[in-house]
């Protein structure tokens, strides 16, 4: 019975790990100062359920939505998340407009496989 028991617990975490959403860092420094998005010199990206995929904050740990089936779970209250104008900068090239979130969505999705 301890066997067994110890055998289905295993199975478990296993799949719990499994099932955990990926993050990676990515920081001003490795991204380049011209293509860097955020108001934060380091932040954290995400693939959750569905492929919503969030940006994070390391120091708060609130996330932001990146793309749009995040801000749909953000819209339906199955997450919480802080609007990503929030920590988005300004384009220096482009008075008015914002940092592209292309390159952040592109390497956000390779955490999605």
């Amino acid at each position: 019975m301890k066997r067994l028991f110890a055998g289905l617990l295993l199975l478990c975490s296993s799949t719990a790990a499994l099932a955990a959403p990926q993050i990676i860092t990515v920081s001003r420094f490795e991204v380049g100062k011209d293509k860097w998005a955020f108001s934060r010199e380091e932040v954290m990206l995400t693939c959750g359920q569905d492929q919503a995929l969030y940006v994070i904050n390391p120091s708060t740990l609130v996330q932001y939505p990146l793309n749009e089936e995040a801000q749909k779970q953000v819209d339906s209250g199955k997450t919480r998340a802080q609007p990503i104008a929030v920590i988005l900068a300004d384009d220096p090239q482009h008075p008015g407009h914002k940092m592209s979130l292309a390159p952040f969505i592109e390497r956000a999705k390779t955490l999605c496989n």
